[in-house]
């Protein structure tokens, strides 16, 4: 599948993707807030260029989104799960091995990326983190790609609900055939799973209203990077062909 848009559809999730440079700045842009330039100056290195990189995509994701100006979009401070400028923008930011994702929606959602060829210690995670169910089919299926398939959605699910790791990766339980079910049973929620520049992307979104499943995959949007100066000037989208992989319902667990 081929996306490339130049507008959001406000009623959908969005997803924003960009490569990092490797391009440093001495002082932090013109554009970033007070705690964004206190962050910075504590960064070095690699996670420097990473978090310049994402603050960046921030405002243009947000700027695609709303339509205001890049200049005029802002997260809140601290963690940024949703804007300050425009409100009522609900945000969340993943960043892996130079590839930076950002997802914009009017609900809460959780977004997360891996490289498809990271090989962790997956069966030992496995064993130590996840649900008897889950272990049973990914030891018998002795897949890495499967492993990470479920560790994108526990991350996005966790995202989504404003939780942590700790003490919560049981919360959402990923059966075999990637059959979903959450400990949210007040709310329809859904999850899907893409493959796009090398990477697993998978996002985790409400479907209040519309439980069926019947609703669109999410927008997905490749920009251009940064340029040097990582000023704001609107980036352009780029040609991007993304694989789907899955776009299921989370049920309540029984």
């Amino acid at each position: 599948m081929a996306g490339q848009s130049n507008d959001c559809n406000p009623d959908r999730p969005a997803i924003w993707l960009c490569h990092q440079i490797n391009r440093n700045l001495s002082q932090a842009p013109a554009w970033m807030t007070a705690d964004e330039g206190e962050t910075l100056a504590r960064l070095e290195g690699p996670r420097r260029q990473e978090y310049l990189t994402s603050r960046w995509l921030i405002r243009q994701a947000l700027a695609r989104a709303s339509g205001e100006a890049p200049t005029s979009c802002h997260p809140i401070p601290g963690r940024p799960v949703a804007s300050a400028s425009p409100q009522g923008w609900h945000l969340s930011l993943s960043h892996s091995q130079g590839l930076a994702a950002c997802a914009t929606s009017r609900t809460a959602l959780g977004i997360d990326l891996e490289p498809s060829q990271r090989r962790p210690d997956w069966a030992r995670v496995t064993t130590r983190w996840f649900t008897p169910v889950e272990q049973e089919w990914l030891l018998k299926a002795d897949d890495p790609f499967s492993f990470l398939k479920t560790w994108t959605l526990k991350e996005a699910w966790l995202k989504a609900t404003g939780r942590g790791i700790a003490g919560n990766l049981q919360t959402l339980e990923v059966r075999k055939n990637f059959e979903l079910y959450g400990d949210q049973p007040d709310r329809h929620w859904q999850a899907s799973c893409l493959y796009a520049e090398g990477f697993l992307v998978t996002l985790v979104y409400p479907c209040d209203g519309n439980p069926d499943n019947t609703s669109p995959w999410p927008e997905i949007t490749l920009l251009e990077p940064p340029p040097d100066d990582y000023n704001l000037e609107p980036a352009p989208s780029l040609d991007l062909t993304w694989e789907p992989l899955f776009h299921r319902l989370i049920r309540a667990r029984p």
